[in-house]
């Protein structure tokens, strides 16, 4: 079955595509628009949107969109954002190891099975975990409440409580379960798969997560500290994949694959890379922090990022990141009303608009009729990535500084 290959907010591409796998595709979200082809019978319209990576249809059908970012540069936001610390650290293509791959899938199939290796390397992460079992014979505590109620007092068997130190932590299913949703993506390559299969047995002691259920809880340690790397990226993957999709009074429609989306990446690659940067001057930042516009608060706003002084009281400036380019006129005006409304809010003389390509690096527009400058920031992401975070410290200065004038 012929592949369907789509381009980030490309046009609109003529696909012959049953009705189910339409209507899955349609009802799933993950393109911009999915309609059936008026010129062609059996044939649909799909526009992809800011999405990006790979899917199956329920009819074996694969649909791929191809990122308007290089493949690399794109992984080393997703590592920013998912590390900052160490991204921070290092000037080259972060923490992401996608390999010799150019599109979406592949690097991360790659990516995750290098940093699972490595994060085995000194053998598999063990950890005590709370075992409740019926058991013959007493071992730690016994379950008085547990014991009356199933066995009306008598013994054996008993109910017993006790901790185990076992392979079967939430770091081990985390990895597993990524391992075993990248071997059912499409686009993975074999050498991929057969290393992504080693792993798996290396995992086997850790039991499978339950499609549907919340994702186990693990807190960074100095003892799993060589894990959260793997740990971070197999989360990603895991939030980031599309087993099912169930539109309302329907049934469940089939669509496997992994998809990141990049209004997403580039908010949180613009919010960590801002509160990282203004650590240096002594501020705090607060990400989507949750305020209203009227006096009854029943319209919420939740501003990107929230500049405040190192305590953390008093508001400096406020920030939304954009993922679009300006218009030829380097004017969008909605945009534009909605970081007035921010500053008004949170009475700032202030705001600035974050957008992933522009006419200008730094532009700003007087508000009539009020004492408000409102900034336009442009962070071209065809940049290195030293480059990158060299303009986030220039937006954070310039957001300490609180200067009224372009530089």
């Amino acid at each position: 079955m012929p592949e369907v290959s789509l381009r980030e907010y490309g046009p609109a591409v003529s696909v012959a595509l049953d009705t189910e796998a339409g209507r899955a595709l349609a009802a799933s979200g993950i393109l911009q628009s999915a309609t059936p082809d008026p010129g062609r019978s059996g044939h649909w319209l799909l526009r992809a949107g800011s999405r990006v990576g790979a899917v199956r249809t329920a009819g074996g059908q694969v649909v791929r969109v191809m990122p308007k970012t290089p493949v690399s540069r794109l992984f080393f936001l997703l590592g920013f954002s998912l590390d900052p610390a160490r991204a921070w650290r290092d000037s080259g293509e972060g923490t992401v190891d996608t390999g010799a791959y150019d599109d979406v899938v592949p690097a991360l199939a790659h990516a995750v099975e290098r940093q699972i290796d490595g994060a085995l390397r000194q053998g598999v992460l063990q950890g005590y975990r709370e075992v409740e079992e019926t058991a013959l014979v007493v071992r730690g505590r016994l379950r008085e409440a547990e014991q009356i109620r199933r066995h009306f007092g008598r013994t054996p068997p008993v109910e017993i409580a006790y901790d185990a130190y076992t392979a079967d932590t939430a770091e081990n299913r985390i990895l597993r379960a990524a391992t075993e949703r990248l071997l059912r993506l499409p686009d993975v390559p074999g050498p991929v798969r057969r290393r992504l299969a080693h792993q798996r047995v290396r995992l086997a002691d850790a039991l499978p997560l339950i499609r549907g259920q919340a994702l186990p809880r693990w807190q960074p340690s100095r003892l799993n500290s060589r894990y959260q790397p793997a740990l971070r990226l197999a989360e990603a993957v895991l939030r980031g994949t599309s087993p099912e999709h169930r539109p309302a009074g329907a049934d469940p429609l089939a669509v496997d694959g992994f998809l990141l989306d990049m209004n997403k990446l580039f908010e949180d690659f613009v919010t960590v890379g801002l509160r990282e940067a203004l650590r240096e001057h002594g501020l705090t930042a607060r990400l989507q922090d949750p305020h209203h516009l009227d006096l009854a608060g029943r319209v919420g706003m939740r501003p990107d990022l929230v500049v405040r002084t190192g305590d953390g009281r008093t508001p400096l400036a406020v920030v939304d990141a954009k993922y679009k380019v300006e218009k030829a006129d380097g004017l969008l005006n909605a945009d534009l009303y909605q970081a007035l409304a921010y500053a008004t809010v949170l009475g700032l003389r202030e705001a600035h608009l974050v957008y992933a390509a522009g006419r200008q690096p730094l532009r700003y527009h007087e508000v009539r009729g009020a004492d408000v400058r409102l900034y336009q920031h442009s962070l071209d992401l065809s940049r290195e990535p030293e480059q990158l975070l060299t303009a986030f410290r220039e937006i954070a200065a310039h957001l300490a500084s609180g200067r009224r004038e372009v530089t």
